[in-house]
């Protein structure tokens, strides 16, 4: 099943997309000249751009950018850049070795093997690798260590392919032979694996037995935490206090923390939920369906099977998804807490930052066009020598939500009860209800619309933040602005912004557009980008590594891959970038219908760990005809997989 989640527009206010603002820029400064490239404002006057213009005019805001921006030292990118591909396979650099080491339905510990004809059980689902691989993170062992040879992946598994994961398919292929056991299969394959993994005389593999390997699914037992935790919102029947969630889904990009926990980020929940009876939703005091985009039906028809997804019975279920939710990949016997204080939307993924008096910053992008970049800024220090107490840092603090200003400047809104018209005459009855109504509380402070926000990574070094814009065909001439500066967006951009003084707690920062996707080879103009070197569309998974190189993975639609104006590119690919000189270079490239997503990587460097999402998905691809599109990576049944790669003669990745 094709994903059409992000083709909704949810958002129905009217905040202004900058368009009367660049106007306003255009006339006064006489900067934004030649087009597209000109459009890509640079804030960071002492940093080289990835093919961008430059603002040239000295005005006080780039001067002040610049005075506070730390010069990172990259090393030069030292591997021959590979050419696009439309084969059925992975292709990495000359000099360079990936491997299979993880995937769709490979026991996590000691629990059943994966059989090629889809007829594995719901229970054997829960003892396996989730489908449709996703964000991850390495973690040493022991806790604490920095070991580079043994440790632990968690990993997202964002959904399911449910003309594979049964031999007759799901309900969108045969329901009259749905079942509770094929909803229970779909639900055990969503979540997140925790695998130990050691390298044994040169080769990577997963430890089976494992006391740490663990699956969460989209029925593990999970606790509710932060404001929203116990209120009306997300009182169900069978949970009346309102304290404790089954399962968490969606799970897309990912994040960590200092204390050493996981981060997984529940994206396009909304799809789970529907009404048994066929009855039209209408949004109440407590339920906000249509700015979610919950529907009477959904994608999977979970709502015929299992009760808690009918929300006939269950209305508040959807309030108790989108979330972002904390694992300790130590302690196998640790229950996940979704943290309400960082609000409810589409998260695709936390990436965070540590500010002078040890406060933590944590950024996500909330997924769906016109949507918007929050932060959530920790009350309370972290204390390095305290991990039980900062377990709890991430259930007290302030959200905020981004303005992308004209002049290059940016203030961070925050969404608090009672203030910028978040209050009762608004429809905000308490800081809960602007929590589980965090879409609809930035619409209310004038959040900044944008093309489709994704992964966010961070720099330490700098203090810089990065996001990608993956897309946003839906954005009209007149919406265009200066943080979104085209018009029919379906090449993407990433965007770069500093928080002043590079104090993460601090309410304003600088920005300037990194780099615009795109083919010069294109007929479009609207479709060149200022990329420097390799050319792609569609970043979607973002990393920047301790050394400073800037990795991008893309995501190109299934439907659009390697036709019509996504010609160019090949299949999905994963590049590396040199923030010091706009450098670009392929790294690798996917099978077919695949994204690239998901990048992890040893403390030395000497290993990389990434994600082949969704291989074979394609309307060719049926219950009947697995292996139409693709048959990676076993020449059978295709299965979204952990690749392992490293350098022949053992070197640090990318250099």
């Amino acid at each position: 099943m094709q994903d059409d989640s992000n083709d909704l527009v949810c958002n129905r206010s009217n905040n202004q997309t900058f368009e009367e603002i660049l106007n306003k820029r255009l006339s006064r400064r006489q900067v934004l000249r030649g087009g597209l490239n000109a459009a890509a404002v640079s804030m960071f006057g002492g940093l080289a751009l990835t093919g961008c213009g430059s603002d040239n005019d000295n005005t006080s805001s780039s001067t002040s950018a610049s005075s506070t921006t730390t010069e990172a030292t990259t090393p030069p990118l030292g591997f021959k850049s590979i050419a696009t591909s439309t084969d059925d396979t992975v292709y990495v650099p000359e000099g360079y070795s990936g491997n299979v080491l993880y995937a769709w339905g490979d026991p996590v510990s000691d629990g059943p093997e994966f059989l090629f004809d889809a007829q594995n059980s719901a229970a054997d689902q829960a003892q396996q690798a989730g489908m449709h691989h996703d964000g991850m993170r390495y973690f040493s062992l022991p806790l604490g260590s920095e070991t580079s040879d043994h440790g632990l992946l968690a990993m997202n598994h964002e959904y399911v392919d449910d003309a594979l994961i049964h031999i007759d398919g799901g309900y969108n292929y045969s329901p009259s032979t749905y079942s509770l056991e094929k909803a229970n299969k779909e639900i055990a394959a969503h979540g997140v694996s925790v695998i130990e993994i050691q390298k044994t005389n040169g080769a990577w593999g997963v430890v089976r037995p494992s006391s740490y390997g663990r699956r969460i699914t989209g029925a593990t037992p999970m606790t509710l935490a932060g404001p929203v935790a116990g209120t009306e919102f997300v009182m169900t029947p069978d949970d009346p206090t309102g304290t404790e969630v089954l399962g968490t889904l969606n799970n897309c990009a990912n994040g960590y923390t200092p204390w050493g926990t996981y981060l997984t980020c529940e994206e396009n929940f909304h799809q789970y939920f529907g009404s048994r009876s066929g009855a039209s939703l209408s949004d109440t005091d407590l339920n906000d369906y249509s700015r979610y985009g919950v529907s009477n039906s959904s994608s999977y028809g979970w709502e015929t099977q299992v009760d808690r997804f009918d929300l006939d019975q269950n209305p508040n279920e959807p309030n108790r998804f989108g979330w972002i939710v904390e694992i300790d990949p130590y302690d196998p016997d640790s229950k996940p807490v979704k943290h309400t204080a960082l609000g409810r939307f589409s998260h695709e993924n936390a990436a965070y930052l540590v500010a002078p008096d040890n406060r933590v910053a944590v950024y996500s992008g909330d997924d769906s066009r016109f949507e918007y970049i929050y932060k959530f800024v920790t009350a309370n220090a972290y204390n390095a020598s305290n991990r039980t107490a900062n377990m709890s840092l991430l259930d007290e603090g302030t959200l905020y939500v981004a303005k992308f200003n004209e002049d290059g400047s940016g203030t961070w809104l925050p969404l608090v009860f009672g203030e910028n018209g978040l209050t009762a005459e608004n429809g905000f009855r308490s800081q809960a209800e602007v929590l589980v109504k965090a879409r609809a509380a930035a619409d209310t402070v004038g959040a900044t619309p944008m093309d489709r926000p994704e992964w966010i990574t961070t720099n330490a070094n700098t203090q810089e933040v990065y996001a990608t814009l993956t897309n946003n065909s839906r954005r009209t001439a007149s919406q265009v602005d200066a943080a979104n500066p085209r018009a029919n967006n379906q090449m993407g951009h990433i965007i770069r912004w500093r928080d002043t003084d590079g104090d993460v707690t601090n309410a304003t920062f600088t920005w300037d557009i990194y780099v615009l996707a795109g083919s010069p080879d294109l007929e479009d103009e609207n479709y060149h980008g200022t990329i420097n070197g390799d050319v792609y569309s569609c970043p979607d998974g973002l990393w920047m590594d301790p050394n400073g190189i800037l990795w991008i993975q893309t995501d190109i639609s299934s439907s659009s891959i390697g036709s019509g104006i996504f010609e160019p590119f090949g299949h999905n690919q994963m590049l590396a970038s040199d923030p010091s000189t706009g450098e670009t270079r392929r790294f690798l490239t996917g099978p077919k219908g695949c994204e690239v997503t998901g990048i992890a990587a040893s403390p030395d460097l000497k290993t990389l760990f990434v994600n082949i999402q969704h291989p074979g998905e394609s309307s060719d691809t049926t219950p009947a005809t697995p292996t139409a599109f693709s048959s990676w990576p076993n020449n059978a049944r295709p299965r979204s997989a952990t690749v392992v790669i490293t350098k022949d003669d053992g070197g640090i990745i990318g250099t």
